[in-house]
């Protein structure tokens, strides 16, 4: 249960009840700000190697390379104060050719840029005014082949510089501290030639890399270089996959580039040379609220533009900003928010195990909503988020439970009677569950069990953008590590209740959090009805277990012997006689492993012998799988344990209603 004041949970349980219900739409999706890019700048220059940073005075440091017909010369660029008025046209030749790699980064009033040439060089200029004035040329290192594609850097707040480059299979960082440029090292991974890096700074360098694995495979993966925030100083994180190709495919992920606005968000290029051949930039970000080296990466989005070397990514405290060498976008980084709340005629709140519907009727009878989309409304439209929030009027006034948010699917209007009304149905995250279909196939396991079903199912919820939060977890869905395939076309939905059944555990969303809970039949009520929060209605069932047998076969890993394990409920099958389930799983290697099994389809099939209703003045802290006691003489029930499988919440100011009914399960 959300935690309420003492003021709300008193107000809730009041005979006479004053309601209170927010309702708000906002530019954001599953609570980060969707950045909505408007391109600034079009013109003709040339596609090639280019970098953007912004300095400490908000101007805009540009860098471009031209083709190799015209010298693969460096061309630099500074816009004052960036503004869709501004010039973007005029470019300055730093009098540096035959450049192959560039990349930009600053801190405060210094700027480097770094470039790497065809004769092996990696060279910097800086400047310590903002970018207006630059110091000659400074030969930092060698590289050893022109095969070097990728170049990033960036600045710790204490003022030293880590440089990355890519040069053939192998990563080089060479960094300056203490006043000195030291030797240049190398990675300790194996992979296939390597096509782009990009590095943001935040206690480790935190890396994009782009390439091939050792047996030729497309990659785009994340990397941590230590510096003694989640990776020891001067080690090398993991590699881990965000995206895959298979070799034979004729995909290739190149020129990655990140920044920090607010969380990790990066854009890389997306290339395929077969039939139909299209180079495209894609986006993606790391869920909020999670580190970096989790790399728990929202599902890359393709971006409206077409250009091999991508789109460069930066930001000011107000806007983000991307760039190629001929376009200019900028996207505004402040939550907005249309309050709702005064408009509201009625709300209807629907939660179930695997959805959550909320469904809003505005008052539009002076016009006032005629046109979502547009002029004052511009944020009401679908895709925004609608947060609900259930209240009531307190003696510290009006106060609401946050936590529920939802996108906005579609809309309608109604005229009926000279009443008109703006109609507003949303989904929570399970939508975009389903929504979200494999690209790939993704495989965990197969070669060693290094991944749990808790981590497959963490980094399936991140790609749509929700963050998994523990509230009680068993061991089984930490501590198991199936064979677990998932295929091209596959929902994530479907996958997410694949993973599920392997474990006694369940899932429930509300905002950009999906809640892990493993119900146990000791677990405590956190709330009581029939006694000082009124029941309205109540239904209560008891059923026969529609399983009380169930079998598993699996097969132990290192001997390849049979297992076969049976999980019996005795009183049910005393009752009713056996009702029986076989599952064969490969996955299963060990007898604890079966038990498991089978105790988590007979704790489903308990929890939903169990059933009826309980239909009650609001509670506005209710959540899905919590336990309450429930009391009601004439059905012979004093504090008797349920749980919470399904919440409907009814808010309609015309007819006085303003309730909700559970649909309950045995403890």
């Amino acid at each position: 249960m959300r935690t309420l004041s003492s003021t709300l949970l008193a107000a809730q349980k009041q005979e006479s009840r004053h309601p209170f219900v927010e309702i708000k739409a906002t530019n954001r999706q599953m609570g980060i700000v969707r950045l909505d890019w408007t391109r600034l700048y079009t013109g003709t220059e040339p596609e090639g190697p280019h970098a953007v940073t912004m300095p400490g005075d908000g101007s805009l440091i540009r860098t471009r390379v031209t083709g190799a017909s015209d010298g693969q010369k460096l061309y630099r660029q500074r816009v004052t104060n960036p503004e869709p008025n501004s010039n973007f046209s005029q470019w300055n030749y730093t009098g540096s050719y035959s450049v192959l790699a560039v990349a930009l980064c600053s801190l405060g009033a210094e700027v480097s840029l770094l470039w790497v040439d065809t004769d092996y060089k990696l060279q910097r200029q800086k400047s310590t005014d903002y970018g207006f004035s630059w110091s000659s040329p400074e030969l930092l290192d060698y590289v050893t082949s022109t095969a070097t594609y990728g170049l990033a850097a960036a600045y710790k707040p204490n003022g030293e510089i880590a440089v990355f480059f890519t040069d053939q299979n192998t990563l080089f960082v060479k960094q300056y501290t203490g006043g000195v440029w030291q030797a240049k090292t190398s990675w300790d991974k194996t992979t296939g030639d390597l096509s782009g890096v990009a590095v943001v700074y935040e206690s480790d360098w935190n890396l994009l890399l782009t390439g091939r694995d050792a047996d030729n495979n497309p990659r785009l993966w994340s990397l941590i270089y230590g510096d003694g925030g989640d990776v020891t100083t001067g080690d090398w994180s993991a590699l881990k996959e965000i995206v895959a190709a298979p070799a034979a495919e004729d995909f290739e992920f190149v020129y990655p580039f990140m920044d920090k606005p607010d969380v990790f968000r990066s854009f890389y290029v997306e290339k395929f040379t077969g039939a139909e051949a299209y180079q495209r930039p894609h986006w993606t970000y790391v869920i909020p609220e999670s580190a970096f080296l989790d790399s728990l990466w929202h599902e890359p989005v393709p971006f409206n533009y077409s250009g091999e070397y991508g789109l460069a990514i930066t930001h000011s405290a107000s806007h983000a900003w991307l760039t190629s060498p001929s376009g200019v976008w900028r996207a505004s980084l402040a939550i907005e928010t249309i309050d709702l709340t005064n408009d509201v005629l009625g709300v209807k709140k629907e939660l179930r195990a695997n959805s959550g519907k909320l469904t809003v009727v505005l008052d539009n009878s002076n016009g006032k909503y005629a046109s979502p989309g547009n002029g004052t409304l511009i944020l009401l439209q679908h895709g925004c988020q609608l947060d609900f929030n259930p209240g009531f009027r307190t003696t510290a006034g009006n106060e609401a439970s946050p936590g529920l948010s939802f996108t906005l699917e579609s809309y309608e209007h109604t005229s009926s009677g000279g009443k008109a009304c703006l109609i507003l149905r949303s989904n929570d995250g399970w939508a975009a569950l389903c929504d979200w279909k494999a690209r790939y196939q993704f495989r965990w396991n197969k070669p060693a069990a290094e991944t749990s079903i808790f981590q497959i199912i963490e980094s399936l919820l991140a790609r749509v953008g929700l963050r998994l939060e523990v509230k009680s977890a068993s061991s089984v869905i930490t501590g198991f590590y199936p064979d677990f395939t998932i295929h091209p076309g596959n929902s994530g939905e479907m996958d997410i209740q694949q993973l599920l059944n392997f474990v006694p555990d369940v899932i429930f969303i509300e905002g950009n959090r999906a809640y892990l809970v493993n119900p146990q039949s000791t677990d405590a009520a956190g709330y009581s009805y029939g006694t000082d929060h009124v029941v309205l209605a109540g239904e209560f069932n008891k059923g026969a277990l529609t399983l009380n047998r169930v079998q598993i076969e699996g097969r132990y890993a290192t001997t390849g012997v049979p297992i076969l394990a049976d999980t019996f409920n005795w009183d049910e099958i005393n009752r009713n006689g056996e009702r029986w389930q076989l599952i064969a799983d490969p996955n299963i290697g060990t007898v604890a492993q079966a038990q498991a099994r089978g105790s988590a389809y007979l704790k489903d099939a308990e929890i939903h012998a169990d059933g009826g209703f309980l239909r009650i003045p609001v509670n506005c802290g209710q959540q899905m799988y919590d336990v309450v006691t429930i009391t009601d003489t004439a059905a012979g029930l004093s504090a008797a344990k349920r749980r919470v499988v399904g919440i409907s919440l009814l808010y309609s100011p015309e007819h006085a209603r303003y309730e909700q009914r559970f649909h309950l399960g045995a403890v």
